[in-house]
């Protein structure tokens, strides 16, 4: 029998829930279980990859080239498994689908209510995935906090399927805050007590409380918690902030959650974990290392969340070129009004990330230039890539009014143009390229070097791509389409080759790097930009 590990919020957003998920999720795969998790959306909106980067952080792309909520790359990098649209699916998705079956007359005309056909859809995808994926242990991550209107059928769905599956084989664990008041000098356990009473008179109790705070936890609290929660103490977890995110796991081991879900789930763990290699990490990460400043240039730079696997993929690539990155982050809008250069010029690394939309374009591509001329190392992923053709364009073959039919259509040079097969596409919904790829590399190139490896498979998520009508002119240029597809009709990597490193992928390689395998592109650019420093 699947054995389902679910996952609430109380208190507050951002409680660091699908964090502790994923690292829950290792602790069981340390012990040879398979794992798999799946995260529920509550918003509305159909396709998490039309949602404002402002609100939602980065959308993570899946090998099968679903949009995903970002908490799926945590799931992927602390567990290192390779996740399905399955693993992901929003409200709106849920009525999409009854709504759907509801006009097609499914429901023979009868009257449709959140009991029992929106809670019913519910399980239904939750089963979906346990099938598909053959995983003993299915954690489920629900969004939002308790107490949040529009979770409530998500939350009333796992009530009715924790009797459908039996008590014995599903474990609620809730994540909540202990706010510290400075006037007083204590942590508060009141607003975690309101919100299991929440959770409880939905009909859950939780089984597990792990309370997060900035602040050391005595054992007086968690007793405090067991007692008016109704959870045994072993089960009140602390996890106080930790600087090294990676180190979540261990402080979820040292607290001896492993081995209660284990026993409290009747699991049979083959092996005894090992945590050599994730305790050597955490040490080599707290470990004085040169700071290398790496401008992070992009739109959306206020909420860092907006690009957290760039951010982790270089960390991940800092780490093994025994470096610490210090990200400067810079509005590429602020670069073409003068500011933000000092930045820029400070940095030994240049890297302009993906993203839509035509403001602060102009910035990028100033950004690409600086890098070309000064010869700072630079990597641009998917529109990062697509603006240093048109900035070499503009500024090497002198073509001025270059541009991406993306923001200019009437440009006599398109570079960058729309793929054909999305010219009659009007909604913006999942109607772009999107997911794993394979992409033929070719050797003597900065992109061979780094893969070491002929061909490989990345994840895409664009709808333009670089227009082969000037491929030609760009390499008689000095411009060398290191990775192209099979078919040799899309450029994947472009290259500078008079240049230290100045690369740009169609794709997007953050999405498959780990803390124990960084990404070749990410280790290359820190590689170089480590050397431009003189490290």
């Amino acid at each position: 029998m699947t054995k389902y590990l679910i996952f609430t919020g109380g208190v507050v957003s951002s409680v660091g829930k699908g964090v502790t998920a994923a690292a829950t999720g290792l602790l069981l795969k340390e012990r040879g279980l398979r794992v798999t998790a799946q995260k529920l959306d509550p918003y509305i909106n159909v396709d998490p990859g039309t949602m404002s980067p402002y609100q939602h952080g980065e959308v993570f792309v899946l090998d099968d080239g679903a949009e995903t909520d970002l908490d799926l790359g945590h799931y992927e990098r602390f567990i290192d498994i390779r996740l399905t649209r399955l693993s992901n699916f929003t409200s709106g998705q849920v009525y999409a689908e009854i709504i759907q079956k509801e006009r097609r007359g499914d429901f023979l005309g009868g009257t449709i209510q959140v009991i029992p056909h929106i809670t019913n859809e519910i399980k239904r995808r939750i089963r979906l995935l346990a099938r598909e994926s053959g995983a003993e242990v299915v954690i489920v991550e629900v969004g939002g906090t308790v107490g949040d209107i529009e979770s409530q059928p998500f939350l009333e769905a796992l009530r009715q399927f924790r009797n459908e599956v039996g008590r014995e084989n599903i474990f609620f664990v809730h994540v909540t805050w202990l706010p510290y008041i400075g006037a007083t000098g204590e942590l508060k356990t009141k607003p975690t007590q309101h919100s299991v009473t929440a959770l409880r008179s939905i009909g859950i109790s939780p089984n597990m409380i792990i309370a997060r705070s900035d602040y050391p936890i005595e054992d007086r609290i968690r007793e405090k918690i067991a007692l008016f929660c109704d959870v045994e103490k072993q089960a009140v977890i602390p996890m106080v902030t930790t600087d090294v995110l990676y180190e979540v796991p261990l402080l979820l081991e040292t607290h001896g959650v492993g081995d209660y879900l284990v026993k409290r789930l009747g699991l049979n763990a083959p092996q005894k974990p090992d945590w050599g290699a994730w305790r050597e990490l955490v040490r080599r990460v707290r470990q004085p290392k040169p700071i290398l400043p790496i401008a992070l240039v992009g739109k959306y730079v206020e909420l860092h969340d907006a690009y957290m696997s760039v951010r982790e993929a270089l960390k991940h690539a800092a780490l093994a070129n025994d470096v610490e990155i210090k990200i400067l982050w810079v509005h590429s809008a602020e670069l073409e009004k003068g500011k933000g250069w000092d930045q820029i010029e400070q940095a030994h690394g240049i890297l302009v990330p993906g993203g839509f939309g035509s403001r602060g374009i102009e910035g990028k591509i100033m950004a690409a230039r600086y890098a070309r001329e000064h010869r700072v190392p630079y990597l641009g992923l998917c529109l990062g890539m697509q603006l240093m053709c048109i900035e070499f364009a503009r500024h090497v073959l002198g073509w001025e009014e270059a541009h991406s039919t993306e923001f200019e259509r009437s440009t006599p040079y398109p570079i960058i143009d729309l793929m054909l097969e999305q010219r009659s596409i009007t909604d913006l919904g999942g109607t772009m390229r999107l997911g794993l790829y394979p992409c033929v590399i070719q050797p003597g190139t900065k992109a061979a070097a780094c893969y070491q490896a002929s061909q490989v498979e990345e994840r895409h998520r664009h709808r333009f791509e670089f227009n082969n009508t000037y491929r030609t002119a760009f390499e008689q240029a000095g411009m060398v389409f290191s990775g192209l597809s099979p078919d040799g009709k899309l450029v994947e990597i472009a290259e500078i080759v008079d240049h230290p490193f100045m690369l740009g992928s169609q794709f997007h390689p953050e999405f498959l790097s780990r803390p124990m395998h960084p990404h070749p592109l990410f280790m290359g650019f820190v590689g170089a930009a480590k050397e431009h420093a003189g490290i």
